[in-house]
């Protein structure tokens, strides 16, 4: 089979040329079978996870469910975002959703997965409470409340998309609240700043996100007075729900141009695809998309799993892109209530899981017995990540960092 450009790139940017000699106590393993097994993946495959804070704390309605839903997340993800609306993380003052989402945060880091929050600072779904004060007791409040949360969670969660849709944050209309008020004060650039000096002053080693779904030319003038400001961001954030349709290969390949010249590695934080009809291409607010049933169709199920594939190769062939976050593993209490995810609103896996949970697992993982040459060594091109190889009841680890070519000695013991 004729390897396409895509392909070439992927392999290029996530995999390395590995040569592993495998010895015990010092002497090679020669003309052995060992099972080589890649562990996880270096890429980030998000997801969010807010089903986990009803199962972690105890207070899920349906245990199994969450429980069965968290098996197939794993299936795809190494990678969970947690929710920290502050309209709903901390509804009356003082009072956070702190224990909650540590016991969340602490499940998923537990089982191997990394964690990021979402989001500090957002004017929508923000504390109606703030509404009470004046400018400054806002912006004292704002930076008192991601000081609290980064020092809470550290250790647990260590990435947080910081600040969120800043471009439309000062002239946001849809109803008043307390973040947009300061914004519009203070202005866009002096609240990330503020946003920004907040959690790095709390965390120092945390990896933080500028993150918005506004990918015009307003969004690059954010960025750049930022940039130009001297506020440190660690990586882009880019949103992509697809709720009027596929991007496309060349689109989604001009966003990431755009967007990597600024040197930073790049998130895909939000993506959406649908699997049923798509969204009028009038619709300008997608929240302004109301409609009694949104079913999934086999059709578009279809379509779904196609244009799922497409995207994860687009972006994994892009040497720019670190993570990728899907916004919602099951179409039950998806946005807008799209038909979103990876599994119906009965549980079931669409085509799409299926799709994806190959290209991870299979296409892009290793899984396999092998038999080392005279001098001990297995080749093999691997994505980058972290492997184990197994010998009767001897066993080593060791991870592939670098694309290009690799040599690792093992010793099993």
């Amino acid at each position: 089979m004729v390897e396409t450009s895509v392909e070439r790139d992927i392999r290029r940017h996530r995999t390395a040329d590995t040569t592993v000699t495998l010895t015990v106590n010092g002497e090679p393993l020669a003309g052995r079978e060992v099972r080589l097994q890649q562990l996880r993946h270096k890429f980030l495959f998000g997801c969010t996870a807010f089903e986990a804070v009803e199962l972690a704390s105890g207070d899920s309605d349906d245990p199994g469910r969450e429980e069965r839903m968290l098996e197939l997340w794993e299936g795809l993800f190494n990678f969970g975002t947690l929710p920290f609306y502050w309209g709903r993380f901390e509804p009356e003052r003082g009072k956070p959703d702190t224990e909650r989402v540590l016991a969340a945060a602490r499940l998923l880091t537990e089982r191997g997965h990394t964690v990021k929050g979402h989001p500090l600072a957002w004017h929508t779904v923000t504390a109606d409470w703030l509404l009470d004060l004046d400018n400054a007791e806002i912006a004292r409040v704002q930076t008192e409340r991601i000081k609290r949360e980064m020092t809470d969670f550290a250790g647990l969660i260590d990435m947080w998309d910081v600040i969120n849709e800043v471009v439309i944050m000062p002239i946001f209309d849809k109803y008043d609240n307390g973040i947009t008020r300061l914004c519009r004060d203070i202005g866009r650039i002096p609240m990330v700043r503020m946003a920004f000096d907040a959690a790095r002053e709390a965390n120092p080693g945390a990896t933080l996100l500028l993150n918005d779904f506004d990918m015009s030319a307003a969004y690059e003038c954010l960025i750049e007075g930022v940039l130009e400001a001297g506020v440190r961001i660690d990586a882009l954030g880019l949103q992509s729900h697809m709720h009027q349709g596929y991007w496309g290969e060349e689109k989604t390949l001009g966003v990431l141009e755009r967007f990597s010249r600024y040197g930073l590695p790049i998130h895909f934080t939000e993506t959406t695809i649908v699997s049923g009809e798509t969204m009028p291409p009038e619709i300008v607010d997608l929240n302004d998309h109301r409609v009694e049933s949104w079913p999934s169709t086999p059709e578009g199920e279809a379509r779904q799993a196609d244009e799922i594939e497409r995207h994860y190769k687009t972006l994994l062939s892009h040497p720019s892109v670190e993570a990728v976050t899907y916004w919602g593993m099951s179409d039950a209490g998806m946005w807008l209530g799209a038909p979103g995810g990876f599994i119906r609103a009965d549980g079931t896996p669409k085509p799409s899981y299926d799709r994806l949970h190959h290209l991870v697992n299979t296409e892009w993982g290793t899984d396999e017995t092998r038999t080392t040459d005279a001098e001990g060594r297995l080749r093999f091109n691997g994505f980058l990540g972290d492997y184990r190889i197994e010998h009767r009841d001897g066993a080593a680890e060791f991870t592939l960092n670098e694309a290009g070519e690799a040599d690792v000695t093992v010793d099993l013991d």
